[in-house]
């Protein structure tokens, strides 16, 4: 019955998806492409090709201009009914079967009229904005259908099956709606491979090379195959990492978000290496210099120092290469000839007197040489076989002071790289730490660094060349074999040694790289996922000396109550005792916040000791330290300037500090991640990658975490998954405007927040029922009536702004916006139609979402047939009932942070003067690096558990945990191996995890 609004959608789908990158529309016309895939062509991008048949219809209906009659005849009628029966389905009355039969029959009568629209033969002003609507309320109303249609899961994304692929993107235009739901739910509901390793290579990028992306990101990422062609699509289509990894598991076969990270960054690499292919064979094409033989060399690249040491002879020079200026003397045919038909080859027959360079057979045997050896380095298989015998072979780094280093470094410096100055590994066994070390003494001109190759490796290659791949065809004279022997020795030594030593470098800097930025993704998601401390005044307390100690006293819900400056250590400290009792009696607050930095030592062993006398009595006060890294970066930044005008900087520092033990990810969110200080040789890696994975990391907690749409602020919403700057700033505009959001429907109301927007992020953004009940009741009582929907303007239920409903017409439709449990929950809207039949399922309803009843009826529920058969008789996947399970069972107030350990609240503290070694200590993770964890022990030192001594059976199995290793805010107890006071370094054995 739908067959024809499909085949209008897959022609929309071509016209939309002009991503350079995107796969999917490109899959759909896979079989045009066939003949132009086999001759590739650098100077033409191969999506762009099949722009020619759809351009008559893709100009007419991207033209705004007829957006005035067309769409109010349109949206009067059939999209006003849509949208209706679309959010009467997700209001908190129960849904009955008359509702059910209603909607279905609007959804048929509005199939029946695009068949016949599609079948009229229209004017293409009118189709300009009809096939794009129809490929909108056709998704829309399919969802809608009951029973046995597989389109109503919508977790179970993407899954591409060869045979169904102009089904396939159907639904990726709507992106209210999750695309391809039919093809995974029947065949592989649990996201294995479905059918498609045959034609899992069929991803197309804009720049063909001579390998598979799928396949070589699978090697690289040791990630299986299916998998990966699903990421790259998902990619593609532009979700985020968080939508995927709780919305779309089974398509990515339950990996976590480092992964994820991973693999998108290793796609981007590889993408970036086929867009520099491509411009390079352009280059040369246009200096007439291409052969057959370089562009296959050239598509066979995949790496940056692959790509250039066979790109390097044509790059524009003075000189040119040694190789060149042989072959412009006219010596490759003599270079050749030795190797075909050695018998023939005549050297004394090139000799030219007047010429530089033939005037003597020795220039003569140089130049043929040049051109062998450049040859041999060139060639793929050589180089194959170079490879993969270091592989085998014993192959070292090694690194010795600089000889100029003592004169122009500091001494301070040169000592830092004490263990480096005579310094040599295996690079199979060398630690990410230790590259990162030597790199940095490299580039202060402290370290000389060398790779060193064996010279049997050498004499190994040698022999292979000449008895396998660079064998003369035919005997060859004495003096040809040496020339070929010395062609051999200089094409090792001056082009591939010096290659693979690039080429090994490169390998290990970036992996140590990578690995640096994933531990500080790690601890940056240990540090941000702290458990809060809600419901406690907090004094936050930024130490200093000669400018005094700063406070700040902070309510419950993070308001400043009172600031001011004290002087604890210019000898007024009994003074100043008497006016911090008075304001933590004054505003009843019994925790204490300090910071880490100067003067933090004096200033815990003074609130100690004040403790200790008990002299805040009747209060018991208790206080931690807590890092204040990034603090006074934010508190002169215009981010602060405007959430405290007209504070004193130094007193938002103290301000800030306090709010990190309050609410550490709202707090956190709010400094550039890079200044937090929980990484490890950060300034020495790639700073856009570093950006990248931070602030990956960030949206990621901020979007599992959650925020409360009507009262979280615009720094903490820009982080959620699907928005950004521009996109929170219009959220709190139109909240001030209009009063706040009484469901997630009426984020599709926002200006600049489409389909796709709202699709990555409303799973994301929450609605507390409580907070819209009471808002409700009270404009209902200034108003004098009530009807279950509240429908003044200030309710910001609809919105009749003239402006507002000229520029978009649907946003005026008389949307029903009753609030809604479930968008109080994880629960994504795609998935309300499944969760309303699981409860009707259970016999529960919405008023019991995160209460105990409700979990008794689900746990029962499942004791009796097993998630994997509700889910089957759900037509959905166990992925995504698990996420409803989850969305229901979860109480109102749940937040996954309170699992994990909150911050160390003490009363005394010890000196590194007490201890000694063996003695048994508990402590808290503050870092976490390749080579160690450091802990604080409380005695104004962090200590070091060596790497070594962070077994697996150390780390406990029972408790939750953020990450694999240690990390950030973790509590561990351990015990003293070694004290070095004058260096003020503690070795610690880690006994285990509290």
């Amino acid at each position: 019955m739908s067959s024809l609004p499909r085949r209008a959608k897959v022609k929309v789908q071509t016209v939309v998806s002009k991503d350079e990158f995107s796969s999917l529309s490109e899959l759909s016309s896979a079989s045009e492409d066939d003949k132009e895939d086999s001759a590739w062509e650098p100077q033409k991008k191969v999506p762009r090709s099949r722009k020619p048949p759809v351009s008559k219809e893709s100009k007419p209906k991207r033209a705004p201009r007829v957006k005035k009659t067309p769409l109010q005849s349109r949206d009067g009628s059939e999209a006003v009914a849509v949208k209706e029966e679309l959010n009467s389905s997700m209001a908190i009355p129960d849904v009955d079967m008359e509702d059910r039969k209603n909607k279905l029959d609007t959804v048929q009568a509005l199939k029946t009229a695009q068949m016949k629209r599609k079948n009229s033969a229209q004017s293409p002003s009118a189709r300009r904005i009809k096939k794009p609507k129809a490929d909108k309320d056709t998704n829309k109303a399919s969802s809608l259908e009951s029973g046995g249609n597989s389109t109503e899961t919508p977790s179970t994304s993407a899954t591409w099956e060869g045979g169904c692929k102009k089904e396939e993107k159907e639904d990726d235009i709507t992106c209210g709606q999750p695309p391809l739901k039919k093809v995974k739910t029947e065949t592989c509901p649990q996201g294995q491979p479905v059918r498609f390793p045959a034609n899992a290579n069929d991803i197309k990028e804009e720049v063909e090379m001579n390998w598979d992306v799928v396949q070589v990101l699978s090697e690289r990422t040791n990630i299986e195959l299916w998998v990966c062609a699903n990421i790259i699509r998902l990619f593609n289509d532009d979700n985020t990492i968080p939508f995927i990894i709780r919305y779309r598991k089974e398509l990515i076969n339950n990996l976590d978000a480092d992964s994820l990270r991973e693999v998108r960054q290793t796609l981007e690499e590889l993408r970036a290496v086929a867009k520099k292919t491509h411009s390079t064979v352009q280059k040369i094409k246009k200096e007439g210099k291409m052969s057959e033989c370089l562009l296959k060399a050239l598509l066979n690249c995949k790496t940056f120092e692959e790509l250039e040491h066979v790109s390097a002879p044509y790059k524009t020079g003075s000189k040119g290469t040694k190789a060149q200026r042989a072959k412009q003397l006219g010596l490759e045919g003599a270079a050749r000839t030795l190797l075909e038909n050695p018998g023939a080859l005549n050297l004394l027959s090139y000799i030219r007197p007047n010429v530089k360079g033939l005037s003597a057979l020795q220039d003569i045997e140089t130049g043929v040489q040049h051109i062998l050896a450049d040859m041999i380095a060139k060639d793929r298989d050589t180089l194959d076989f170079i490879r993969k015998l270091c592989q085998n072979r014993y192959i070292c780094i090694q690194s010795t002071l600089a000889k100029v280093s003592s004169k122009k470094v500091n001494e301070k410096d040169v000592d830092k790289f004490q263990l480096y100055q005579n310094f040599s590994c295996n690079i199979r066994n060398i630690q990410h730490h230790q590259i990162l070390a030597i790199n940095r003494g490299e580039n202060l001109k402290i370290l000389t660094v060398k790779v060193n190759i064996s010279d049997g490796v050498k004499n190994e290659f040698c022999r292979w060349c000449i008895q396998n791949r660079w064998r003369p065809r035919g005997f060859a004279r004495p003096e040809l074999m040496k020339i070929l022997y010395n062609s051999l020795d200089d094409s090792f030594k001056r082009l591939i040694y010096p290659l693979l030593c690039r080429e090994f470098r490169a390998k290990l800097t970036s992996d140590a790289e990578k690995e640096s930025v994933m531990m500080f993704g790690r601890n940056l998601r240990q540090l941000l996922l702290t458990s809060p401390v809600p419901g406690r005044t907090l004094m936050g307390v930024d130490p200093g000396y000669k400018h005094g100690c700063k406070l700040a006293i902070i309510s419950p819900t993070s308001q400043i109550l009172h600031t001011d400056v004290v002087y604890l250590h210019c000898g007024q400290g009994f003074r100043e005792a008497e006016k911090i009792k008075r304001l933590l009696l004054n505003f009843n607050c019994s925790t204490v916040v300090i910071g880490n930095g100067t003067a933090c030592r004096e200033t815990e062993a003074y609130f100690a000791d004040l403790i200790m006398k008990n002299y805040f009595a009747p209060l018991d006060v208790v206080y931690c330290i807590v890092s204040e890294a990034g603090a006074s970066i934010y508190s002169v930044s215009p981010e602060a300037n405007k959430e405290m005008p007209g504070l004193d900087p130094n007193l938002r520092s103290a301000v800030s500090i306090a709010r990190r033990v309050q609410d550490p990810l709202a707090e956190l969110v709010k400094i550039e991640p890079k200044h937090i200080g929980v990484g490890m040789y950060q300034h020495d890696v790639s700073q856009t990658l570093l950006k990248a994975t931070l602030d990956s990391v960030v949206e990621e907690c901020v979007s599992f975490v959650g925020v409360d749409i009507n009262i979280c602020s615009e720094v903490l919403l820009r982080h959620i998954a699907g928005l950004n700057a521009n996109r929170a700033k219009n959220i709190i505009e139109w909240r001030e405007k209009n009063g706040p959001f009484i469901n997630r429907e009426q984020l599709k109301k926002v200006k600049g927040l489409g389909p796709k927007s709202f699709q990555q992020c409303a799973g994301f953004i929450r609605v507390n029922q409580d907070y819209i009940r009471t808002f409700c009741s009270q404009q209902t009582e200034f108003a004098g009536e009530i009807q279950g929907v509240a429908v003044t303007s200030s309710a910001g239920v609809e919105v009749t702004n003239e402006k507002q409903g000229k520029k978009k017409s649907k946003t005026a439709v008389n949307v029903v916006l009753k609030p809604n449990p479930l968008d109080q929950t994880c629960i994504h809207p795609e998935s309300y139609d499944i969760a309303m039949r699981f409860l009707s399922f259970i016999g529960g309803t919405l008023n019991e979402i995160g209460k105990p009843e409700m979990q008794q009826k689900i746990n029962s529920f499942l004791e009796k047939e097993g998630i994997e058969k509700i889910a089957e008789r759900l037509q959905t996947t166990a992925h995504t009932l698990q996420v409803i399970i989850d969305g229901l069972s979860q109480p109102e107030t749940f937040d996954f942070r309170t699992d994990f350990d909150k911050p160390d609240f003490k009363r005394s503290i010890v000196c590194l003067e007490d201890l000694q070694v063996g003695t048994i200590l508990t402590g808290k993770v503050e870092n976490a690096t390749l080579f160690g964890i450091f802990v604080d022990i409380g005695v104004g030192r962090s200590g070091l558990i060596p790497i070594r001594n962070v077994t697996e059976a150390k780390l406990s199995k029972t408790k939750k945990r953020r990450s694999l290793g240690l990390g950030p805010g973790e509590r561990v107890e351990v015990q003293v191996l070694n004290i070095d006071i004058p260096r003020s370094r503690i070795t610690l054995d880690l006994i285990r995890v509290l």
